[in-house]
């Protein structure tokens, strides 16, 4: 979908267009001649923003960790902690293709890595709201499970691989699959 831009910060822009375009080709296919072209602005606008491809790629991590961490924060316990990684990564595709493929950018950038770390902490922060909490000691395999777990079903779900009869909804169709890591 073309958008035209026509005046504000273009800055949200690009980043939702670019995401749009991943989503519908993939980050390989993006560059910002084409960002250019379905923003409606001038070929130099997003290098201005975001100097080049792995710019603006950082930026589109950096957003959806923020993303992420405020959706996974949000949530009440564990499971919809879960539910709303699935959901994010649904709903945010085109950020979700991007974070997890950290060649494509800047990895090291400092707004990445303090985004990544929010994101981590929220479901971290999940974990240790559980009834019985994982020790310190299991901390960590802890957050590898459940992280596991929803990335899995996530990259599953969006890949069309998952049988059929589990419906159109991500979340329904996860939510036994999650519980049952915490029963």
């Amino acid at each position: 979908m073309a958008r035209t831009y026509h005046h504000g910060n273009l800055r949200p822009v690009l980043l939702a267009t670019a995401a749009e375009a991943i989503e519908q080709d993939g980050p390989a296919a993006l560059s910002l001649r084409d960002l250019a072209r379905r923003a409606g602005v001038s070929h130099a606008a997003p290098a201005h923003h975001f100097g080049d491809k792995a710019g603006l790629l950082t930026a589109l991590a950096t957003e959806g960790y923020d993303l992420l961490a405020e959706a996974v924060g949000a949530a009440d316990d564990i499971v919809e902690a879960g539910l709303a990684y699935i959901r994010f990564a649904v709903e945010h595709r085109g950020h979700f293709e991007v974070m997890f493929q950290p060649d494509l950018y800047r990895n090291d950038d400092p707004d990445v890595v303090a985004a990544r770390e929010r994101a981590g902490r929220a479901l971290t922060d999940a974990l240790a709201a559980l009834p019985e909490p994982p020790t310190a000691k299991e901390g960590r395999a802890a957050r590898l499970a459940a992280w596991s777990i929803v990335h899995g079903f996530a990259g599953l779900w969006i890949g069309g691989v998952l049988p059929a009869d589990l419906g159109d909804d991500p979340a329904a169709a996860a939510r036994p699959v999650i519980s049952r890591l915490f029963q």
